[in-house]
């Protein structure tokens, strides 16, 4: 057993990408890590670049070769981090944690992309012999390395030993602008600023508001997508242009890490043929089931989510590459409609505030998703708290969430951010855009589903009366589901002895 001054303060287990950048930014803020990973050339390689990084300074990362030698290593009670594929794999190494002595008061912190109900039943199964903690990652390698959003959950009282850690390795945030404090230099993180890491709530609440983000992420990225394809399709602009017209973007409203990245995407030519390489892309997208899982999720709890799971449809049907191809060649469409010169630059703005309206609305159905989701498991989540750790770190990361924070934080009880009154009015000034920015994408046969289904939401959302009502008279005529009446007490329930012409009265038993 090493001795008590060179004892680590935290056990790492697993040096894939996410683990490797994540220790590495634990050695930055002052932590003693303790790494084990069963690819023996990951551990060599996180210790030469350590060496690299540290210069002359005391090792920072020490590698082991077994569970036990990375638990002798560990101050107690032991706190460790894995960072190791969802599913099967963390159960694996929590049973040989155990196996190799961990104690009840020890904590393991669970960063992979688990789904929250694996998150919630693991904290029951491994009580009494240690401490199951749950945080979720968002950011990527570069946010991991330099600054992840954090979403942990589980016990509070290991909370109050993690916070402090995970706070120092989180993003951080101008509090003033809401915009990110970024050094992307080893050996200086940034140490002011509002730290992009809050404690979410029970087990399981953490990854579930991360698989919310992910959510809103898939609607981000396919409402920039429907974009682009618009301005290709429509308005005939090459790459290059549509870069440069998202850089411009870039520094307004749509501020954000997304409009941001796909600027690049967009400017960057292929090494071999010197042709944009976005043209050179297979379009079938793939996907690792955080999008479907919120998907589901909003059915289950009956959370109109539409435009995250046209977005998580939009990824299906564009891997029915074969079969799109073969239905191009039978299937007619309407012609495209061709823009004049001199109203490109207004079909542009059209675009603009069609983006951002339909943004507005898919930031709507994700935290709507979560105040259901909330209510129904009886956690309290804080919505400014979680809009505020999504500002820098993460991938849905914009100036925008400043907005939704500051909704949240005027009004702790806001039903939908649509009702808020600085979207109500962003959407007022900008929803005849966005209406025709679609109408003239429908009418060119270009599909926009995901810019559509926010439309559809808005539009339903606002709706005093929709349709449901003859919705549930043919419910209750072929299934005598019942119904309830505008003229009587709500939660009072009626049904009616319907009859069609030429079939005989049926009488339903009550």
């Amino acid at each position: 057993m090493a001795g008590d001054n060179t004892l680590c303060d935290i056990g790492f287990i697993g040096l894939g990408v996410m683990g490797k950048n994540l220790t590495l930014n634990l050695a930055d803020n002052g932590y003693k890590i303790a790494c084990f990973d069963l690819d023996k050339e990951k551990i060599e390689g996180i210790v030469k670049q350590d060496e690299l990084e540290r210069g002359d300074k005391p090792p920072r990362v020490i590698p082991c070769q077994s569970y036990t030698e990375l638990l002798n290593h560990l101050k107690a009670p032991h706190l460790i981090i894995l960072s190791v594929p969802a599913g099967a794999p963390v159960d694996h190494v929590c049973q040989l944690l155990i196996d190799a002595g961990i104690k009840p008061d020890d904590i393991v912190i669970d960063t992979g992309n688990s789904l929250w109900t694996d998150s919630v039943e693991r904290e029951q199964l491994y009580k009494g012999k240690f401490i199951f903690f749950s945080t979720a990652v968002s950011g990527g390698e570069v946010g991991a390395r330099f600054g992840p959003s954090l979403m942990p959950s589980g016990d509070p009282y290991a909370w109050t030993r993690i916070e402090p850690v995970l706070k120092a390795i989180s993003a951080k945030v101008d509090p003033k602008t809401g915009k990110p404090l970024e050094s992307f230099e080893p050996g200086k993180p940034i140490k002011e600023g509002d730290p992009c890491a809050t404690y979410i709530g029970p087990v399981g609440a953490g990854h579930y508001v991360k698989m919310v983000h992910n959510g809103i992420e898939y609607a981000d990225m396919q409402l920039i997508c429907e974009v682009y394809q618009i301005m290709r399709d429509s308005l005939h602009m090459s790459p290059k242009e549509i870069a440069a017209t998202f850089k411009e973007w870039n520094q307004g409203k749509l501020n954000s890490y997304l409009i941001e990245i796909s600027a690049e995407v967009l400017e960057q030519n292929d090494a071999k043929t010197g042709k944009p390489l976005v043209d050179l892309i297979l379009d079938q997208a793939g996907q690792k089931g955080t999008g479907l899982w919120t998907a589901v999720s909003a059915l289950q709890v009956g959370s109109p989510a539409q435009t995250i799971t046209q977005a998580v449809f939009a990824r299906s049907i564009s891997s029915l590459k074969d079969e799109r191809i073969e239905a191009s060649k039978i299937l007619k469409g309407p012609a495209c409609i061709p823009v004049p010169e001199e109203e490109k630059q207004a079909a542009i703005t059209r675009l603009h505030d069609a983006l951002y309206c339909s943004k507005i609305c898919a930031y709507a159905q994700g935290f709507q998703l979560m105040a259901l989701a909330s209510k129904e498991q009886g956690w309290s989540l804080d919505f400014a708290e979680i809009a505020k750790i999504w500002r820098a770190g993460c991938i849905i990361r914009a100036v925008f969430l400043q907005s939704i924070t500051n909704a949240y934080e005027n009004n702790d009880s806001l039903a939908n951010l649509l009702l808020d009154p600085f979207f109500a009015e962003q959407i007022a000034t900008f929803q005849q855009n966005w209406r025709q920015a679609i109408a003239d994408a429908t009418m060119s046969g270009i599909p926009c589903a995901a810019m559509s289904s926010a439309l559809n939401y808005y539009d339903s959302y606002r709706t005093e009366t929709l349709p449901a009502n003859l919705l549930q008279g043919q419910r209750d005529f072929f299934g005598a589901h019942t119904y309830e009446r505008t003229d009587e007490a709500r939660g009072k329930k009626f049904h009616t002895e319907w009859s069609q012409p030429g079939r005989p009265e049926i009488k339903i038993k009550k």
